[in-house]
């Protein structure tokens, strides 16, 4: 699509699904080399290669989000990028590419189709009370 109105500050840390579960990995487990990333995978049913694991690590370190240790024989890989950040930013793609840049529109959607635990209601609960708060004093 289009991308008006959206900068490269948002769109910076696009990254794929399965590189996405690389950077899990390693938000998980911490520096990994790419053996313990592909066990961890393994272990989760992930049926990949080690060339496929290294290829994305690679990528990833391209575009800025691990950066790796080459001091030792296996390198080290380490994400560079934290959690809230990319989550932050793929919700912003998300919302600027399904709901034309309107969050409002993301929250309702979830609200009318997800079942939330019965703390997740209470969480909810009490950010519209603080959101209502705040508008009332504007």
């Amino acid at each position: 699509g289009d991308d008006r109105g959206i900068g490269m500050s948002e769109r910076q840390y696009e990254v794929g699904n399965a590189e996405l579960e690389v950077i899990k990995v390693l938000w998980d487990l911490g520096p990994s080399t790419v053996r313990d990333v592909l066990n961890h995978l393994h272990e989760q049913g992930r049926r990949v290669a080690y060339t496929t694991v290294l290829t994305f690590l690679t990528r990833l370190e391209q575009k800025g989000h691990v950066s790796s240790d080459k001091s030792n024989v296996a390198y080290v890989y380490r994400a560079t990028v934290s959690r809230r950040s990319l989550t932050r930013s793929r919700l912003h793609t998300l919302v600027e590419d399904l709901f034309d840049g309107a969050p409002g529109q993301l929250a309702l959607q979830l609200m009318r189709t997800t079942k939330f635990t019965q703390t997740e209601l209470e969480e909810l609960q009490r950010l519209i009370e603080q959101l209502d708060t705040k508008q009332q004093q504007m």
